[in-house]
C-alpha cells in the first residue's frame, strides 16, 4: 500500500509520480549536487511551473484561495510519490507554510499568502526549532504584530525562497511567523540537493496577520513524514530490483536470506510508516481531540523518519560497494533521511508524549465510519439482530448458524454473501446489540475449507452443527519432522476397504483433548512430488487407534497435545477434495488461520498491560523507562492500523495488499518486544517465578515464558519473512 487508499488517492499518486518521472531528471539532481559541493546557490527548478499547474502545490488549500480543496492527507500523497526522487526545490517547505497559514493564520493573512502560495508565484523556507542557534525572540507590538530578533538555524530551503516560515519565543511562548526574504548565512548541508542556512532578523516587524499560534510541528509530522515515506518505498524498491538482478556465487543474490530478509523487513517499515503518517493526516483534517492528534502525529513523526533511515541503509547494503560510491543515487537517499529526521527531533523528544498518552490508557480508535450511505443496510440489519437478541443461548446460536451469522462473509446458506460494508455492519450491529457469535476456534480455519472443496454430503453433516458451537475442532497437521516445512510430513494413509488407514504422529495440537473432530493431513502417494500425493481427512477423534497425550510447554501448563495416529481408519466419505489433492485444501486451511493469528493470537503482554506496570512499580517519571514504553505504544499503534487499513482499502474498492503475513510478523513480534521489556523491569524479582508474594513476577514470567510461541506458531518469523520477500516483492524463491 502507499498512503493513499482509495481509487481517487491511486490516481493521484500515479499522476504525481508521472510528473517526477518526466521532470526530475537525474542531470538537473546532479547539477544541484555539484552547485552544493562548489558552494554555489543551487539552480532554478525547472518543473516549479509544472507542480503548480498540476495542481500540486495547492492540494490541501481552499478552493476560494486557488487550491483544490483536498486536506493533508493528499498533499501526503503527492510528498510521497515526489519523495521517491531526490527532488531539489523547496516544495516541502512551501507546502507546509501554506498549510500552517491555511490552518493557523487569520483570514487576512490567509488571504495575502495562500493564492501565491498555490500558483508557485511564491515559495518558502521553513525552521522547526530554534535549532542551535540563539534563536528568535519577539517583543509584541500592541496591535497583535511582533518585533523579531535573534537567529535561528537550520532553515530548510532558506537562501531564494520569498518567505520564511519561522518560530519566535515570546512572552507567552512560542508562535511561529512568516516573513520575507532576509539575511541568510549558507551552511554545510547534510542533504546535497536541498540548502540550509541560518537567518538573522533585526528588529524585524511582523503584523498581526501573519503571526500564527498553533502547533506547526504536528504539521511537519505529517509532511515531512509523507516524504519520508516516499524516501522509504523508493530505496526499498531499488534494493529489491537490485536483489533481483545482480549475481553473486552463480544465482541472484535476492536468494539468499540474509538479503531476502532485509527486504522484508524494509517492507514492514515502509508500510508502518505509511499507516502511521496517513493516520496523523486524518485526524488533523477531522480536527480530533487534542490528545487523539498528539498521539497520533507523535507515532508518525517516529515511525516515518526512522522508516526511512533504515530502508536507505538497506539500500546501501543490499548494493554493497556499488551503493556506497558518491556517483551512485543511493547516498542521496539516505542524506535525505537522515536529515529529515534530525528537523523532526530527537526521538526520545518523540516517544514521550507517546508514553504520557499510553499511561494515560488513550488508545487510537480503530473503528470504521460508514456514514450515511450504510444507513438501509444498518436499519435492516439492525431489525434482524433484534430478533437474535430476544432469544436464549441455543435457540439464539441455532438461529444464528441458520441465518449465516457466524460467518456472514461465505455463501448462503453458511453465510450471507456479505460484502465487506454489511461485514462490518453486521459486526458492529452484533457488538451494539451484546450478540456474540459462536467461537468457532479451529473450526473458523475448517469452515471455509468444507465450503469450498466439501461435497455436499460433509457440508450438511459438518457444517451446521459446527456453527452452532456443537462440534469442536483440532488440527492434525504439524509433525515433528514437518513443521513450517508442512508438505515435508511423514503421516502416511493406506487405502483400504470402504476407506483409509492412517498411521503417524501429530505435534502442537490444541484443543486436541477436547475436540470431537480433526481435520488431518497424511501422504497416500509416496512416488508423487512433495506437494502432491496429499490428501486432506477428516478424522473422527473417538476413532481406534488414536492416543492424545498432552504436551507441556515451557509454561509448565499443556495447551498443546501430541497425536498419535496407529491405523486410524477413516471412510471414504471424510475426505475432502479429491485423494492425492490435498494441499490445495491445506493452504486454504492455512490462509484462513494466518488470517485469524494476525487479529486474535496473543499469548505475552501488550502495552496496556505494561502501562499498569510502570504505574505499579512507580517507573512512570523514569525517562528511559518512557521511552520504552513510547517505542513500543507507537509500534502497537501502526500494526493495528494496518488491519485497518487493509479493510478501507476493500471497502473502497482497491487491493488490501498482502497484509496477513506482514501484520501477523509485526503483531507477534511485538508482543514478545513488550514482555521482554517488562519482565526486564522486574529485576532481581524475576527470579521469583513461584514466589506466593510476587504476583507481579509471576504474572511476567510467565507471560514471558508463553511468548516464545508467538514467534513460531501459524508460521515462524524466518518462514513468514520468506514469504513476504518471494510472494510480495517478487524475489526469487532459494
Amino acid at each position: 500500500m502507499a498512503i493513499g487508499l482509495t481509487e481517487e488517492h491511486e490516481a493521484l499518486a500515479e499522476s504525481v509520480r508521472g510528473l517526477a518521472d518526466r521532470h526530475v531528471t537525474a542531470a538537473f539532481v546532479r547539477e544541484t549536487v555539484a552547485a552544493a559541493e562548489r558552494g554555489a546557490p543551487p539552480p532554478a527548478v525547472p518543473y516549479w511551473s509544472a507542480l503548480a499547474g498540476q495542481g500540486l502545490l495547492g492540494l490541501h488549500l481552499p478552493e476560494k484561495y486557488g487550491g483544490q480543496g483536498f486536506g493533508l492527507v493528499e498533499q501526503a500523497i503527492a510528498l510521497e510519490q515526489l519523495g521517491r526522487f531526490p527532488a531539489p526545490g523547496p516544495y516541502l517547505t512551501t507546502v507546509l507554510a501554506s498549510a500552517a497559514v491555511a490552518m493557523l493564520g487569520d483570514e487576512s493573512g490567509r488571504a495575502e499568502l495562500l493564492p501565491g502560495l498555490a500558483d508557485g508565484s511564491l515559495t518558502a523556507a521553513a525552521a522547526l526549532s530554534q535549532g542551535y542557534a540563539e534563536g528568535l525572540t519577539g517583543r509584541e507590538t500592541g496591535t497583535g504584530g511582533l518585533v523579531v530578533d535573534g537567529t535561528v538555524a537550520p532553515v530548510l530551503c532558506a537562501g531564494a525562497t520569498d518567505l520564511l516560515l519561522l518560530p519566535v519565543t515570546t512572552g507567552a511562548g512560542e508562535c511561529w511567523v512568516l516573513v520575507d526574504r532576509a539575511e541568510t548565512e549558507p551552511l554545510e548541508a547534510l542533504d546535497l540537493t536541498r540548502p540550509v542556512a541560518a537567518v538573522t532578523l533585526t528588529a524585524a516587524e511582523v503584523p498581526a496577520s501573519r503571526v500564527l499560534d498553533g502547533d506547526v510541528r504536528a504539521l511537519a509530522a505529517v509532511l515531512l513524514g509523507a516524504e519520508a515515506c516516499g524516501v522509504a518505498g523508493r530505496t526499498l524498491d531499488d534494493a529489491v530490483g537490485y536483489a533481483r538482478l545482480r549475481e553473486q556465487f552463480g544465482r541472484p543474490i535476492g536468494q539468499f536470506q540474509g538479503v531476502k530478509h532485509r527486504c522484508a523487513r524494509m517492507l514492514i517499515a515502509v508500510e508502518q510508516a505509511r499507516a502511521a503518517v496517513w493516520d496523523a493526516a486524518r485526524a488533523i483534517d477531522a480536527a480530533e481531540p487534542a490528545d487523539q492528534r498528539t498521539f497520533a502525529v507523535a507515532v508518525a513523526a517516529i515511525a516515518a523518519p526512522d522508516a526511512a533511515v533504515r530502508c536507505a541503509e538497506g539500500n546501501i547494503q543490499v548494493h554493497g560497494g556499488i551503493g556506497y560510491t558518491f556517483e551512485h543515487d543511493a547516498h542521496l537517499y539516505y542524506r535525505r533521511a537522515l536529515t529529515l529526521r534530525a528537523l523532526l527531533g530527537a526521538p526520545s523528544d518523540l516517544r514521550g508524549p507517546v508514553a504520557d498518552l499510553a499511561l494515560a490508557g488513550l488508545r487510537r480508535p480503530m473503528e470504521i465510519e460508514l456514514g450515511e450511505d450504510a444507513a438501509e443496510l444498518r436499519a435492516a440489519v439492525r431489525t434482524e439482530v433484534a430478533g437474535l437478541a430476544a432469544l436464549d443461548g441455543v435457540a439464539q446460536r441455532a438461529a444464528m448458524a441458520e441465518g449465516g451469522w457466524v460467518t456472514p462473509h461465505l455463501p448462503r446458506p453458511w453465510g450471507r454473501d456479505a460484502r465487506p460494508v454489511e461485514q462490518i455492519v453486521i459486526r458492529q450491529e452484533l457488538q451494539r446489540a451484546g450478540v456474540h457469535p459462536v467461537p468457532l476456534l479451529i473450526g473458523a480455519w475448517v469452515v471455509p475449507s468444507l465450503v469450498q472443496y466439501g461435497s455436499p454430503e460433509q457440508q450438511e453433516r459438518f457444517l451446521p452443527p459446527t456453527l452452532r458451537g456443537e462440534i469442536l475442532w483440532c488440527q492434525l497437521f504439524s509433525e515433528p519432522g514437518a513443521g513450517s516445512d508442512l508438505a515435508a510430513l511423514s503421516t502416511r494413509a493406506e487405502q483400504v476397504e470402504g476407506g483409509w488407514r492412517i498411521t503417524g504422529q501429530k505435534i502442537w495440537n490444541s484443543l486436541a483433548r477436547e475436540a470431537q473432530w480433526g481435520i488431518c493431513i497424511a501422504r497416500t502417494d509416496p512416488d508423487r512430488p512433495k506437494h502432491d500425493g496429499i490428501t486432506y481427512f477428516l478424522v473422527d477423534m473417538a476413532s481406534a487407534g488414536i492416543d492424545v497425550r498432552p504436551l507441556r510447554e515451557a509454561t509448565g501448563d499443556a495447551m498443546f497435545n501430541e497425536v498419535f495416529l496407529d491405523g486410524v481408519f477413516v471412510p471414504d466419505d471424510q475426505v475432502v477434495g479429491p485423494v492425492n489433492a490435498g494441499w490445495r485444501v491445506t493452504r486454504n486451511t492455512l490462509a484462513n488461520e494466518r488470517v485469524g493469528l494476525t487479529s486474535s493470537f496473543q499469548l505475552g503482554a501488550d502495552v496496556p498491560r505494561l502501562a499498569e506496570m510502570l504505574r505499579g512499580l512507580g517507573l512512570c517519571g523514569d525517562p528511559l523507562t518512557r521511552d520504552g514504553l513510547g517505542r513500543l505504544a507507537a509500534d502497537e499503534h501502526t500494526f493495528n492500523l494496518l488491519g485497518l487499513r487493509a479493510t478501507l482499502k476493500q471497502l473502497s474498492g482497491t487491493d488490501p495488499g498482502a497484509t496477513a503475513n506482514v501484520r501477523k510478523l509485526v503483531a507477534m513480534e511485538h508482543g514478545q518486544q513488550v514482555t521482554e521489556f517488562g519482565f526486564a523491569l522486574l529485576a532481581e524479582r524475576g527470579a521469583l517465578t513461584g514466589d506466593a508474594r510476587s504476583e507481579l513476577s509471576r504474572r511476567w514470567t510467565r507471560y514471558l515464558l508463553a511468548s516464545r510461541a508467538m514467534t513460531i506458531g501459524g508460521g515462524t518469523t524466518e518462514v513468514n519473512l520468506n514469504v513476504i520477500g518471494e510472494r510480495i516483492l517478487g524475489l526469487p524463491r532459494d
